[in-house]
């Protein structure tokens, strides 16, 4: 007896599955019904609370917009009103000391800002216009960037003084200011009632952007002389808005009083727009938008009408008044109903559960007493009809199912007995052909390609693991052996026919060939022979080098390629240089080396991240090629470093034609990831043999070229001359004398009186170097402190300093003599991570008082990595001594900076001193630093102080600790009694 496995019926071929399916659609169309009636109206509730949400938010973005506009008019007219007043406080009368332009204009930069005039209009008045607006904008300039793209002034002479200065540089000579919208919407004519005006956005061909300006007029003494102005990009008024799809917060966008809406332009660099166009506004992805725009500018944002517009949206606008614009809220119903439809899900998947789990139960009492036992029986028929003659386990209980069991098994008795004689007969006949099929599976299943020859080289057999390999068919049956190779190996195939006439044997490594499929093989032929020794056949063993041949190749790529770009690498640009240079010495033809380097290559890298700088080399990569001849050499010798040999070079012209050429490669921005970045290349070029004929010279030459572009302002070319070579050698022997005299003890210390002109007191001294050569001569400082601070020697140096001037302050006040001692610190000194490690140890081996020492920095120190600045100042603060910054007011001057360092003094800077009393706003900005330092309770030092006019003023203004030529020049230590002043103890 033999339990049966049961096949249940598949599919709806069960009785209780259909039974079960009819009452589950019953319920499931009943909860339909409902469900439906529900929703419907949540629907119409949720549609009208987001309406009032949308509304609300329109209302919202349009009062911040109109708030924005209102404090930057406030900011714009308090700096017109003092443009006017600094401009009307002495006659526009002035000396012309200007040189023009090669071009005919007079332009002028600095720090803050930039000037032009045309030639034709410089006169006595633009050339004071130039000298009054300077220092006006040093003040305004930082507290106007901060709200507006920028600050400019027109003059109706043509003049024009603007921050930031790229546009006063790049303006073109003869461009008419009074053509310009935004100078002739605040002329009297067009403005009589002198009221701040905004423009409508126009375009700025020299800024490249869209925007809106605002100007208003300059009247001195009720004479219209200019404007000022400050302009608004359209797109930063576009990134205050929420254009992301919000489904409870919606999305916005812009428009006017005429329908237009704002949005950000796409051209092309062909389609660029010409000053002064005016935005003709974009046209949205949904046109509907555009729609409503229009109806909201005829209708006056108000109506059913203008709502109908839209009617798969909910959306609604708020006017900004200030700008003659509309803020509009908008987002589609669907979205808004989606939480919806997550509810709508949620009850459709309970009336589906219910139903199932009904349908389920129905089902399963069925299959329990019925269509199991039926199932039984059924699977033991099954089984029967497959020749399994084993008594089925079956129930025989009385009903209709168990009589059917008991039939079945009578029958199933009688069978096997017919059956049971037949699997022996063919158990016997399956032994016999397992051993004929042994010897064909050994070579048709070898991991080896094997191909059998007649004694010709005609194929007879290929096994399939060779099939497989070539990707073909039996085509090459009775065809030659050398059909398999690649057409570049038909030569080795006549080897091999006559190595095996000689030898019979043939090893090597072979390239066959199918269609277009080609792969490296190691091949092996060797004969078969008969009884009487006679060669009837050969076979062919082969195995797949492919993977070796292309790791090879792979190693020769490594060898002389670059791995990013592709390009050549410096052992293969070294080889092709000699090949240039050999060439050359034979007088076939002159050649250029040039070197590149990517500008500002380093900043992106640590902006962006080395997976976008690895992009970007890429790019730039591509870009060099596709603009060099086939027969010139371009690599990449390391990092943002390229190199160029151009062969058959006739002179400098055509070189400086194909550098003009690549320069062109960096033109167009490059993209990487969300990011546009603009880039630029500097370029050294060295011409042989003129320059020089040897390897080394040659790129020698073409690197001190390639630094004189960069120290020429960067994004341009530069030959190689004798001079550059000069200076490069004046700098070597300068910091090779400059190691001799760190060695010989060359440098000295001098010291300038720090005076107290309360009582005309020495309270302390800045210490200062000096270089004396052996031969008694000084070597100024200009000349050799840059050297130090590129090469590093500077940090040597500067310890050397604070050493000898500690042993002075400690001497000092072992005299008795209770003075302070400045000591200033250079930019790598200060960024060195031991420098706190370095004062301590010195201040205590020493003995000076740690009270008395100052150090002083300068502001460009400080304004790079801050965070790193201010850790560095408070280690040296913790030392207990006292830090200054140097030349305050020629740096950044960044008040929200100052108030962050642990300064404890500010030295004025000799530049604002040294014109008191004569230049007005000199002694005004002297003044507010005094009065500025005071407030922060941080001491406050004049240096430069020359003449007596210039105490008087310090004095009459608080600032009482001055140093200068008027008191001392800087002495040595020895000199310092000499003085007629009273040291303070």
């Amino acid at each position: 007896m033999k339990d049966v496995n049961l096949v249940k019926p598949q599919g709806m071929d069960s009785l209780g599955r259909k039974f079960a399916l009819v009452v589950f659609l019953a319920i499931v169309i009943a909860g339909f019904t409902v469900g439906y009636v529900v929703l419907s109206l949540q629907e119409s509730i949720t549609l009208e609370q987001q309406q009032q949400v949308i509304k609300q938010q329109a209302a919202r973005y349009a009062r911040q917009l109109d708030h924005d506009v209102l404090q930057k008019e406030q900011k714009a007219i308090s700096a017109n009103q003092v443009v006017a007043r600094s401009l009307g406080l002495q006659r526009l009368n002035s000396s012309k000391s200007l040189t023009a332009l090669a071009d005919g204009s007079i332009r002028v930069q600095d720090d803050f800002s930039g000037a032009f005039v045309a030639v034709d209009a410089y006169t006595a008045r633009t050339a004071a216009m130039f000298e009054r607006t300077a220092l006006i904008w040093q003040q305004l300039s930082p507290l106007m960037l901060h709200d507006f793209f920028n600050f400019y002034f027109i003059a109706k002479e043509q003049f024009i003084r603007i921050s930031p200065s790229d546009w006063a540089m790049q303006v073109e000579v003869s461009h008419d200011f009074h053509k310009d919208l935004f100078y002739q919407i605040a002329t009297p004519e067009q403005n009589p009632a002198r009221q701040p005006r905004w423009t409508p956005v126009y375009y700025d061909d020299i800024w490249q952007k869209w925007m809106t300006s605002l100007i208003i007029p300059v009247y001195i003494n009720d004479e219209f002389i200019g404007v000022t102005g400050s302009d608004y990009i359209l797109d930063d008024i576009l990134e205050k808005l929420p254009m992301a799809d919000n489904v409870l917060q919606g999305s916005a966008f812009l428009f006017d009083d005429q329908g237009m809406v704002f949005g950000a332009q796409q051209q092309k660099p062909t389609d660029t727009p010409a000053m002064n166009t005016l935005y003709a506004g974009i046209k949205p992805g949904n046109q509907a938008l555009q729609h409503y725009a229009v109806a909201v500018a005829s209708h006056n944002g108000a109506g059913k009408t203008v709502i109908d517009v839209l009617p798969d949206y909910l959306i609604s606008s708020a006017p900004v008044s200030r700008l003659n614009w509309h803020v509009a809220v908008y987002a589609e119903k669907s979205r808004v109903l989606t939480a919806l439809d997550e509810f709508r899900s949620k009850l459709l998947l309970t009336f589906l559960l219910v139903a199932l789990l009904v349908a389920l139960m129905l089902q399963l009492v069925i299959y329990h007493f019925v269509l199991k036992r039926l199932n039984r029986l059924s699977a033991a028929i099954n089984r029967l009809s497959r020749g399994d003659l084993q008594h089925a386990m079956l129930d025989n209980k009385h009903d209709e199912i168990g009589l059917l069991n008991q039939a079945f098994g009578r029958m199933s008795e009688e069978i096997s007995e017919l059956v049971s004689g037949l699997n022996e007969r063919i158990e016997e006949k399956e032994a016999a052909e397992r051993s004929a099929r042994k010897l064909s599976k050994a070579v048709s299943f070898s991991s080896s390609g094997i191909v059998l020859t007649d004694q010709f080289l005609n194929i007879e057999y290929i096994n399939p693991f060779l099939m497989e390999m070539l990707g073909g068919t039996d085509d090459h049956l009775r065809q030659p052996l050398n059909s398999l190779f690649a057409e570049e190996m038909h030569h080795v195939g006549e080897e091999i026919v006559q190595t095996l006439a000689e030898r019979h044997h043939w090893r090597g490594d072979m390239l066959l060939q199918h269609q277009q499929r080609q792969l490296w093989v190691s091949l092996a032929i060797a004969p078969i022979r008969d009884d009487k020794g006679g060669i009837t056949n050969y076979v062919c063993a082969m195995q797949d080098i492919s993977f070796i041949k292309q790791s090879q190749k792979k190693m020769e790529q490594l060898a002389y390629y670059d791995v990013l770009t592709g390009l050549a690498n410096r052992s293969y640009f070294r080889d092709q240089l000699r090949k240039a240079i050999a060439m050359s010495h034979r007088g076939y033809y002159n050649f250029a080396l040039l070197y590149f380097d990517l500008d500002e290559f380093k900043r992106i890298n640590d902006t962006l991240g080395h997976d976008a700088g690895d992009e970007l080399l890429k790019e730039i990569s591509k870009r060099l090629i596709s603009r060099l001849r086939e027969e010139d050499t371009i690599a990449r010798l390391g990092g943002d470093e390229f190199a160029v040999i151009l062969s058959g070079i006739k002179d400098r012209s055509q070189a400086s034609a194909i550098a003009a050429n690549l320069q062109q490669a960096f033109a167009a921005p490059v993209k990487l990831g969300n990011q546009e970045v603009s880039i630029s290349a500097s370029i050294g070029i060295t011409v042989a043999p003129e320059d020089a004929s040897e390897e080394e010279l040659l790129l020698k030459h073409a690197d001190l070229a390639m630094y004189e572009a960069k120290a020429r302002g960067k994004n341009t070319f530069h030959f190689f001359s004798p001079d550059l070579n000069e200076a490069a050698n004046e700098r070597l022997l300068i910091e090779n004398q400059l190691r001799e005299a760190i060695r010989e003890h060359q440098f000295l210390l001098y010291y300038q009186p720090k005076i107290d002109i309360r009582d005309n007191t020495i309270i302390g001294y800045e210490t200062l170097l000096r270089w004396l050569r052996p031969d008694n001569t000084l070597v100024p400082p200009l000349r050799f402190i840059s050297v130090a601070e590129s090469t590093g020697l500077i940090v040597q140096i500067g310890e050397w300093i604070i050493w000898e001037a500690c042993r002075f302050l400690s001497r000092q006040h072992s005299r008795g003599y209770n003075v302070s001692l400045s000591i200033n610190l250079s930019v790598r000194q200060f960024n060195d991570d031991n420098l706190p490690e370095i004062v301590a140890r010195i201040l205590q081996r020493t003995g000076a008082d740690p009270a008395s020492v100052i150090f002083e920095i300068t502001e460009s120190m400080l304004m790079g990595d801050t965070d790193a600045a201010i850790n560095q100042l408070n280690q040296l603060k913790r030392l207990g001594v006292s830090l200054s910054i140097d030349d305050f007011g020629t740096g950044y001057s960044s008040l929200s900076y100052l108030k962050r360092f642990p300064v404890d003094e500010l030295k004025i800077d000799r530049s604002f001193v040294k014109d008191i009393p004569d230049d007005r706003n000199d002694m005004d900005i002297v003044a507010a630093i005094i009065a500025m330092a005071q407030k922060m309770n941080l001491r406050v030092v004049a240096e430069g102080v020359e003449t007596a006019e210039q105490v008087e003023f310090l004095r009459k203004n608080a600032c009482y600790q001055v140093q200068g030529y008027y008191f001392s020049m800087p002495l040595a230590e020895q000199e310092l009694s000499r003085l007629n002043y009273v040291i303070n103890s």
